[in-house]
Formats: C-alpha cells, sequence, structure tokens
C-alpha cells in the first residue's frame, strides 16, 4: 500500500504492475515487454517499484529455454505506506 491508500499488484499475462484505489479505479499501469510476477515499493524513498518478471509461454514452457528473469525498477510518484 502506498502513503495515498493505493495498491500496485502484477499482472502475468498481460505484462504489467498496475496501481488501482479502493473501488477498483485504475490510477497507474506500468507495462513490460515481460510478465510481471511480484511488484513491491521500497528503496531509500519509498518510491522505487520493484518488479520480478520474466518471459512467459505459460506452464507448459516454465522448464524450457534459458532463463529470463530480472528485477525491473522504475522511480513512482507515491511512496510506500510502510513497511510490513
Amino acid at each position: 500500500m502506498d502513503v495515498e491508500g493505493a495498491i500496485w499488484y502484477a499482472d502475468v499475462p498481460n505484462r504489467h504492475c498496475v496501481r488501482v484505489r479502493e473501488g477498483g479505479d485504475v490510477l497507474q499501469t506500468i507495462t513490460t515487454d515481460r510478465g510481471c510476477f511480484s511488484c513491491a515499493l521500497g528503496g531509500s524513498t519509498g518510491r522505487t517499484l520493484f518488479i520480478v518478471a520474466t518471459e512467459w509461454h505459460g506452464p507448459e514452457g516454465m522448464a524450457k529455454g534459458e532463463p529470463t528473469g530480472q528485477v525491473l525498477t522504475i522511480d513512482v510518484a507515491s511512496a510506500h505506506a510502510g513497511h510490513p
């Protein structure tokens, strides 16, 4: 949760992370070139969105090919609301 009460969630098949507020209003979308599996706010100012992502070819492709996982970062406007 961020200081404005919104949350970020990762969306694997649509290759993005989305910031939503209560009621489901979409406030921001960060699109990547691969499936986003997890995201969290952190960093020294709490305004860095960390995204765990990898190329996704469905469950049948999980063990095939070379690993493509990455941790991506992007600065966002609203800081985290505190530590878990």
